[in-house]
């Protein structure tokens, strides 16, 4: 599936053609890397959701949910790093006007270097780096079969050593130096002639109270660039008022926004877009234990959709952020390639600390637990945090990406073709769907019938235009699991026709056993 760009442009416009994803303001030629969720895409938005949110705040007892409000105090983002440190350094292209995060302009010509090899053999499977290279961002194969590394794959290498080295002072000359002297040019333009490298950043900001001046600065608030911050500063009204004992998880879904320079990729990097995270809140001294349990079971919440585990892997962070002690992705193959959907980090007590430190008030929890470590009460402590990050709008992808299918149904008597979402039946926009063979006869009735009767089950659909292949062929299209046909049959001995998805069998069973049938396979 990786790098098929034909893929991965034929599932955006299946998404906007069928009614899950549209562009922002599209009358108005739209907002770039802004959309907007349809009928069914918000149906399939909110499933995922509620998968999360009933695994998170019912299997575990000791997770609880909050909703905190976009807007916070504008020192919570001071206490957090985000008003010092949440910069991208960027580079505009003066031929093209292109502008550019340095790092992904210099990943990229990387990439370009690192796949141009002495054989040219490719492996299907992911490629290893024997080297060891940092961040697996290239992936060298293994030196068999005379196939060696060439050595622009070695040049490549040594350039993004040199540029770590560089972002991590701040050195925005030999930055832009490195990028000259390595002739590493716009994609648009094709020409090395770039501006200075300068800091932008990545939070919106806005003005609070009726009266705002642009000079003001005491009205400024900003809208929140992650949601963890609102679990945070809800740490002790949550384990006081919840009577909550570490360990304990505080969960949230809710929107965040980054003033993204270059977003892309359809809905995988947007401006605006949802979270769903949780802090998990430990003694220290066991984040090591707690962050490998995590990835466990966060990854067994992705494979319990059915979905193959060789779609997955793990990429461990080499370079890690300011507040962390260790960090990891879960990444998936999309037709983009292998990309993060969910973050797993240990954020020791960094935000505790520091919110503590710019709010004056304590956030301590005194823990009578005896730690192994000293044989001794664990007494009075910051926690530390084990935090679980995933993208809602990247898990929609996701989940698209893996569902969709281009089938050649085609035989020697006549040409046929479908396209279908093969959706986890828990997530399909549409459980049922209640499709009368005419609209005559009374076949109509007998449908709302079986509409009125399932409808607060599960979501059903009605339908009863165009021929009953062309309505299967709509329900394929969306994901719809399961079809039922009423026809003049069902007058006669109470039966319908049940059709599956994923196999287009078709099979005849009665009125009674629809909610049953159906019911089974959505929990």
């Amino acid at each position: 599936m990786a790098n098929d760009s034909n893929r991965f442009q034929a599932i955006i416009s299946h998404a906007k053609e069928y009614g899950f994803v549209f562009p922002s303001s599209e009358i108005y030629d739209g907002l770039q890397a802004v959309y907007d969720y349809g009928q069914w895409g918000s149906e399939l938005k909110k499933n995922i959701k509620d998968y999360w949110w009933d695994s998170m705040t019912r299997m575990y007892e000791n997770i609880v949910g909050i909703d905190a409000a976009i807007f916070m105090h504008p020192t919570t983002w001071k206490a957090s790093g985000h008003i010092d440190n949440f910069n991208d350094p960027m580079i505009d292209n003066k031929d093209s006007k292109k502008r550019y995060r340095v790092d992904h302009l210099i990943e990229t010509w990387a990439e370009d270097k690192a796949f141009s090899f002495k054989t040219k053999k490719v492996y299907p499977e992911h490629l290893k780096d024997v080297q060891g290279f940092m961040d697996e961002r290239i992936d060298i194969p293994n030196p068999t079969e005379g196939n060696q590394p060439s050595d622009d794959a070695q040049k490549a290498k040594s350039v993004l050593e040199e540029m770590d080295k560089l972002l991590a002072k701040d050195d925005f000359v030999g930055l832009k130096k490195l990028i000259e002297e390595n002739d590493i040019r716009c994609p648009i333009s094709e020409t090395c002639n770039w501006t200075d490298i300068r800091q932008f950043n990545l939070m919106f900001s806005t003005e609070f109270g009726s009266t705002v001046s642009s000079e003001d600065e005491d009205n400024k608030v900003y809208l929140r660039p992650e949601t963890a911050q609102g679990i945070f500063v809800n740490f002790l009204n949550v384990q006081k008022t919840g009577r909550m004992k570490i360990p304990f998880g505080i969960a949230q879904i809710g929107k965040a926004f980054r003033n993204e320079i270059v977003a892309r990729q359809f809905i995988f990097r947007m401006r605006e877009f949802e979270q769903m995270e949780m802090q998990f809140f430990i003694p220290p001294g066991t984040q090591k234990k707690w962050y490998e349990f995590w990835k466990e079971e966060r990854m067994k919440w992705h494979l319990g959709l059915g979905i193959p585990k060789e779609n997955y892997r793990f990429h461990n962070h080499v370079k890690l952020a300011h507040y962390a002690d260790a960090a990891c992705d879960i990444e998936f193959n999309f037709p983009i390639g292998f990309k993060e959907v969910e973050g797993i980090h240990s954020r020791t007590d960094f935000d505790l600390k520091n919110h503590q430190e710019y709010s004056k008030k304590k956030m301590q929890y005194f823990d009578n637990d005896i730690d192994p470590a000293t044989g001794k009460p664990y007494g009075n402590y910051i926690p530390y945090v084990i935090e679980t990050s995933i993208g809602l709008d990247r898990m929609f992808l996701l989940v698209m990406s893996h569902a969709y299918e281009e089938q050649d149904l085609s035989t020697a008597e006549k040409q046929d073709s479908r396209v279908v979402l093969k959706l986890p039946n828990k997530l399909a926009p549409v459980k049922l769907a209640v499709l009368p063979l005419v609209k005559k006869d009374g076949l109509p009735e007998i449908a709302r019938k079986i509409m009125d009767d399932c409808k607060s089950s599960f979501r059903c659909f009605y339908e009863e235009k165009d021929t009953i292949g062309k309505r299967y062929r709509r329900m394929d299209a969306i994901g719809t699991p399961f079809c039922v046909t009423v026809d003049q049959q069902t007058k006669e001995d109470n039966t319908v026709t049940i059709r599956y998805r994923d196999t287009m069998q078709q099979d005849r069973i009665p009125l009674s056993q629809i909610k049953e049938i159906v019911s089974k396979v959505i929990l």
